[in-house]
């Protein structure tokens, strides 16, 4: 269950949902229904299916009457869908056991989108993953590292540098431009100013 928060940006509501015909583990995918009737398939680490076979075969009981993925492992519940509060308990367990202070199914989802688009996943890629029906959902939900910004800007500059530069000597960009009066002046790269 954490590993399709943390590995497929999936809700809490998407997880518990899950039925076992939404697996597509040749493809490395889920087929996921939303709470509003919205469907997507949503790929997912190979990471997520050993870790679901893992529970599959050995903690998932056998024999239920569902196909929902995720059930209640305890009596007198056991083999019935896991319900929201009792998916809280388990992560509030898997949390202490960690010795976190925090972590909730919506901060396992963000990390997920977060570390999607610091890897250089585009933007409209992660909202299609997160099944936002907006992009602007996209950005507020999206928490970038500082450093990401600078990264990008760095990459963006140097592609800059080559396109705007490459017709100079040596790589030597060109001596500086000093406008002198109303005369045009040219600097590569950018229309003629005034």
């Amino acid at each position: 269950m954490v590993a399709a928060m943390l590995l497929g940006g999936l809700r809490r509501c998407e997880v518990l949902s899950l039925r076992l015909q939404d697996m597509r583990a040749g493809d490395r995918q889920l087929f996921i229904t939303d709470g509003k009737g919205h469907q997507r398939l949503v790929p997912v680490s190979p990471r997520f299916f050993e870790h679901l076979g893992a529970y599959l075969d050995t903690e998932r009981p056998a024999g239920a009457d569902t196909d929902t993925v995720f059930l209640v492992l305890k009596r007198p519940h056991r083999g019935q869908p896991l319900s929201a509060t009792g998916l809280d308990q388990v992560l509030a367990s898997a949390r202490d056991r960690a010795g976190l202070g925090h972590g909730t199914c919506h901060e396992l989802r963000h990390t997920c989108l977060t570390r999607l688009r610091q890897a250089g996943m585009a933007l409209e890629a992660v909202q299609a993953q997160a099944g936002h029906a907006c992009i602007e959902s996209t950005r507020i939900y999206l928490h970038l590292a500082d450093d990401w910004l600078a990264s990008q800007y760095r990459r963006a500059a140097e592609v800059i540098d080559a396109q705007v530069y490459a017709g100079t000597t040596a790589g030597v960009p060109p001596g500086p431009v000093t406008p002198r009066g109303p005369e045009r002046v040219s600097i590569p790269g950018f229309r003629r100013l005034r």
